[in-house]
């Protein structure tokens, strides 16, 4: 019989510390930002938050230097507030859900826009526009709650292009995991992306993208020329 594979399970950074943070899933919460749910085409009246997820391993460190992907030519950029939680549960009430978060930090959700278009179009799943790999570059987990107002940013080769901040989100934070887990039962070890201000844009070969939140370590990763 032959050996099993050896499977290493993926781990995010905490500042300030040697520890790592287990990663378990990664949901995403969509249009979250009243004008970002704008730019995309929708309206931002306060309706169910929608999710989709992303493999665990997708996850990056900050001072990664990433192959750009393949199989788009609108490849963007979507700062967000990350949130990691401690506890698990299920139809967790909005009042208990920051008791269940771990952590928090900055992520990029990085989209192959084209590819999701054309998803949309078709009535098919988002799974390769999302869910792609290195897809979820994410900065170093502060412990404890997230701020519930915060400047938010993304910066592409030192320019500015998306800014706002978390208290804009159509959802906060404990809201969003109360939802979600009406649809799952969560974990510790699940990290949370909470959803883009407006300004998203194309990335392209050689770009180097810095997301910030005010209160945490920076993402900062590059791209390398497309294959």
């Amino acid at each position: 019989m032959r050996p099993l594979p050896e499977v290493t399970q993926p781990t995010t950074a905490i500042a300030g510390s040697s520890d790592r943070f287990p990663v378990r899933r990664i949901y995403c919460v969509g249009q979250n930002y009243a004008a970002h749910a704008r730019e995309m085409g929708s309206d931002s009246d306060r309706k169910p938050p929608f999710f989709f997820t992303k493999p665990p391993d997708a996850v990056v460190p900050t001072g990664s230097r990433l192959p750009y992907p393949t199989l788009t030519r609108d490849f963007h950029h979507e700062v967000e507030l990350v949130v990691a939680l401690g506890e698990g549960g299920e139809r967790i009430a909005v009042a208990d859900a920051a008791g269940h978060i771990y952590g928090w930090g900055v992520g990029i959700d990085l989209t192959r826009r084209d590819m999701q278009a054309e998803a949309k179009q078709l009535g098919r799943p988002w799974d390769m526009a999302k869910g792609f790999d290195h897809s979820a570059p994410l900065a170093p987990l502060v412990l404890g709650a997230p701020p519930t107002a915060a400047a938010i940013r993304l910066e592409v080769n030192g320019h500015l292009k998306q800014s706002g901040d978390v208290a804009d989100m159509i959802w906060a934070v404990p809201e969003v995991i109360a939802n979600l887990s009406t649809y799952v039962r969560l974990a510790p070890g699940d990290l949370i992306f909470t959803g883009t201000p407006s300004g998203v844009g194309p990335i392209h070969p050689g770009d180097t993208v810095r997301g910030s939140i005010e209160g945490a370590d920076p993402i900062e990763v590059v791209f390398l020329s497309a294959i």
